[in-house]
């Protein structure tokens, strides 16, 4: 056992540490390019009309979750409709990207989760959008709402080095406990009585990936991620965890919508969108 341990120390360091540059250059881009565009994006999103789940799915589809945490509190402040808000969230796929990029094995597969999961989101978006009632006049205007104060991370007046940095070692930090326990069970275990063990080549697996894509943290995606590049769950399944972890914008629903039973419903509607979009995925060629 100890051998196993030690073994699986090394493995999980050099394969972090590999990833750590990646993470910090994907992280730095991407503030880089939120600190400069950030409000344009935001109105823009505000004031898209029918347009909504089509620009929701696109802006959705930018790493981590600020879009969704924007899209959660434009939602509560009566700014946009359910269809935009379920296209934002189906979208986003929170680290999962970012994890994808630090493998250089897998960058050919970070082009088809984005393509299917917008278009996952547009389609649903766009039927939720026709079938939902007008909702009140907004309440708020884009100005009054942060966008930034649960990410807890970004400072408008200042560089984006820090909240690069902040980003870097917070996901390393999930990273590194995920891989090491992920390794630790596949050493003991072996992949293929993992993989049945998280229903494998059964329909059913999307339901379990969609429970683990409602925890409101970035820890899920990563979760999933790894799971899916270490050959555990399937594409379908990772599509569907993914379009349920919508990350800290389901946390800010139920902080800012005050109406419970409409939150409950979001987080069904999503469920439920997440679960049908796996299993169609699952017979497709893709």
């Amino acid at each position: 056992m100890l051998d196993i341990l030690k073994d699986v120390t090394l493995d999980t360091a050099l394969d972090c540490l590999k990833m750590l540059p990646f993470l910090f250059f994907a992280f730095l881009l991407l503030e880089a390019v939120e600190h400069h565009t950030s409000k344009k994006t935001d109105k823009i999103l505000a004031s898209s009309g029918k347009l909504g789940p089509l620009v929701g799915a696109l802006l959705g589809c930018v790493p981590q979750c600020g879009f969704s945490v924007f899209a959660a509190n434009l939602y509560s402040g009566g700014l946009i409709g359910l269809g935009t808000l379920i296209a934002v969230f189906l979208s986003t796929s929170d680290e999962a990207v970012i994890i994808m990029l630090s493998h250089p094995e897998s960058k050919g597969e970070i082009l088809k989760l984005i393509a299917v999961k917008v278009v996952i989101a547009i389609i649903f978006g766009y039927i939720i959008m026709l079938l939902e009632k007008k909702r009140p006049e907004p309440e708020k205007h884009v100005e009054d709402l942060c966008r930034d104060e649960h990410c807890g991370c970004h400072d408008e007046h200042g560089g984006i080095l820090k909240p690069a940095v902040h980003h870097t070692v917070k996901i390393f930090g999930f990273l590194v406990l995920t891989v090491f326990v992920l390794n630790l069970v596949i050493s003991l275990l072996g992949i293929d009585r993992i993989s049945k063990l998280l229903l494998s080549d059964t329909v059913f697996q999307p339901f379990l990936s969609a429970i683990i894509g409602i925890i409101p943290n970035c820890a899920s995606s990563i979760v999933l991620t790894e799971l899916y590049l270490k050959g555990a769950i399937s594409f379908a399944s990772v599509i569907s965890g993914l379009c349920m972890g919508a990350g800290a914008g389901l946390i800010v629903i139920f902080r800012e919508n005050k109406n419970v039973k409409e939150n409950i419903k979001i987080v069904s509607i999503m469920y439920a969108c997440s679960v049908l979009s796996g299993i169609i995925v699952s017979f497709l060629p893709i």
